[in-house]
């Protein structure tokens, strides 16, 4: 029997967030243990009039990227060098790219090789890049989800059905009408990003943060439902070299695999100019000396969703928890302005619900874990 969370999840996704129309060309990205949901959004695709393309890995298999613990220890310089030519022919041909998180395996590079990881990381950064760019010129529209897992709710020390009801929650699929919830969601959303448009300086200050960076030129962008399901943020292009101070994240950082912990970073001239973690630093080394721009914000973001409450170790929950701010390390998108590049964007989230406040241009627009604006 079909679960009808995960139906009305692909008629969000397919209507809504990839807003699909008769002709258009849709590439799905999922593990194996998304089929469900899977099947769910080839049906409504066809329902919709569109092309539905699979790309489907087998347990274990980075979606994205193509890479498991066995291609990383296997692979030959060549073979960690070449890009996967399907993924680029259809980020530069096809009209949506739906993306689906459903690893049985979370933790499946822990042992891989950060420099091999990095270099595998290089390989592919031509598709984030035609991503961002064909998105920001409206030409392509990409979503990102997760298909609740067995090893995701793991991670998150949730039961399978507890961690189910959560995420399903969070997408708002239990309400009467869901695309209606997300656009509502949204023009609220459109209130804070108005009220922060033209603006310069931003401070951010809490118990593990005092950091200072200039929005001057950049658009703040609103989140919701377009990009994540769930979503849930509104963000934002720091000027590159403007991040001055420093931060202290709250939560567990995972990154390709990887779990770093107790992470500080200070910044100087908008560059992470020293480092810290408690847990894995040599890793966290390795990921921001990847290339020049990833030692250089690519985003600053706020989280909106209030059914978010707790971390999972799955970035694409976290960071957007109510009450949160996130800083990501590298690539930013372009159409909020950022010319950063990078072959990494790593979120790392602060947690700003007690003795905390945002400034902009020396106005507290954010206290707290809410704005007051």
């Amino acid at each position: 029997m079909r679960d009808s969370r995960v139906e009305r999840l692909a008629t969000v996704l397919v209507d809504y967030s990839a807003a699909l129309r008769a002709g258009d060309r849709l590439w799905i990205e999922a593990e194996t243990a998304a089929e469900p949901l899977v099947r769910a959004l080839f049906e409504r695709a066809l329902e919709a009039g569109a092309h539905p393309f699979l790309a489907i890995s087998f347990a274990g298999q980075d979606t994205y990227t193509g890479f498991d613990d066995s291609f990383l220890r296997l692979a030959s310089e060549a073979q960690l060098d070449q890009a996967p030519i399907f993924h680029e022919l259809a980020y530069r041909e096809f009209d949506s790219r739906i993306r689906i998180y459903s690893s049985s395996n979370t933790r499946m590079l822990m042992q891989a090789d950060p420099a091999r990881l990095a270099r595998r990381a290089r390989a592919v950064q031509s598709l984030t890049r035609t991503q961002f760019e064909r998105g920001a010129r409206g030409e392509f529209r990409w979503v990102t989800t997760i298909y609740p897992s067995v090893g995701h709710a793991h991670d998150a020390e949730m039961s399978v059905p507890e961690f189910e009801s959560y995420v399903y929650r969070a997408c708002r699929v239990e309400e009467d009408d869901p695309v209606e919830a997300w656009r509502a969601f949204g023009r609220q959303q459109a209130k804070w990003t108005a009220a922060l448009a033209g603006r310069d300086r931003v401070e951010i200050r809490s118990p593990d943060c005092d950091l200072r960076l200039s929005i001057a030129g950049r658009t703040f962008l609103g989140s919701s439902g377009t990009h994540n399901m769930p979503d849930g943020e509104i963000f934002t292009g720091p000027v590159e070299n403007s991040a001055e101070g420093w931060v202290r994240f709250s939560f567990p950082l995972i990154y390709k695999g990887h779990e770093v912990e107790g992470v500080e970073l200070t910044f100087r001239q908008g560059q992470a100019a020293t480092w810290k973690a408690a847990k894995n630093q040599a890793y966290l080394e390795q990921m921001l000396l990847t290339d020049r721009g990833a030692r250089y914000l690519g985003e600053f973001g706020i989280g909106t969703n209030a059914a978010l409450q707790r971390p999972t170790r799955n970035i694409l929950l976290d960071e957007k928890i109510g009450g949160t701010i996130h800083l990501a390390l590298g690539a930013g998108y372009p159409d909020t302005g950022s010319q950063n590049k990078s072959a990494i964007h790593w979120d790392m989230l602060c947690d700003m619900r007690r003795e905390s406040e945002i400034r902009v241009d020396g106005e507290v627009v954010y206290r707290d874990g809410a704005f007051v604006i």
